[in-house]
């Protein structure tokens, strides 16, 4: 069983940054308590909305001193695992949804050196993981419908994170799990005490008068704080 970290991993999401400004918000993650970069690649097809793609993640990775959480909202996505490598990503995440072949796209992400994520949507439930947990480094669960930010937190996501959490410790897993849409200060330490380990944050942070600041009390949050 893995041991529960002391501390959620924070992974701000760039998707609520300031376009204009990318590389000003990548210097804020790096010098914040941040643990991760997180990067929603969308291509209008499988989620309503197109985000950034290859050449913007290449040079997020350039300038980032924080490793690249890449979550790939798009169809058929075996066709970009390498090329997403090389721009730089070391955490890559498909959708359960838009996998035909989801162990062998998984063994593929293992092979080329990176962290390997499966991702539910909100109404897909936990039992579809039953059979490929084993072959994963973490379990993305959205707790918004994927495509846009800035979205209502879906409160039965708290459950699913229980869920999941007892499957994976029930297997004796070393699988993190990470919870993505409508974390702020309310919902963080519900998620942390369900069982979560990685927290995505978007609007929390960006729209935060002092995103670093925000960013240390996500870090630092406890149930009931």
């Amino acid at each position: 069983m893995k041991t529960k970290l002391p501390h959620p991993l924070i992974a701000p999401s760039l998707l609520s940054a300031n376009f204009l400004e990318l590389g000003k918000a990548v210097d804020m993650i790096n010098e914040s308590e941040a643990d991760f970069i997180h990067c929603d690649v969308m291509d209008g097809m499988f989620v309503p909305n197109i985000s950034f793609g290859l050449p913007v993640i290449e040079a997020i990775s350039r300038v980032a001193e924080k490793p690249l959480d890449v979550h790939l909202m798009i169809e058929k996505p075996e066709r970009y695992l390498e090329a997403f490598q090389k721009a730089g990503a070391q955490m890559l995440s498909v959708h359960y949804e838009a996998s035909t072949h989801l162990h062998r796209t998984l063994d593929q992400i293992r092979k080329l050196g990176m962290q390997s994520g499966v991702v539910l949507n909100p109404h897909s439930p936990i039992e579809l993981l039953t059979d490929i947990i084993g072959f994963c480094d973490f379990v993305l669960l959205m707790s918004v419908n994927p495509g846009f930010g800035g979205q209502t937190f879906i409160q039965s996501s708290i459950e699913k994170v229980k869920r999941l959490r007892n499957l994976i410790d029930e297997r004796g897993l070393n699988v993190l799990i990470e919870v993505d849409g409508g974390v702020d200060r309310n919902t963080a330490p519900l998620l942390v005490q369900a069982g979560a380990d990685i927290l995505v944050a978007g609007n929390a942070i960006f729209k935060a008068s002092s995103p670093k600041e925000e960013i240390k009390v996500l870090k630092n949050c406890v149930h009931g704080n």
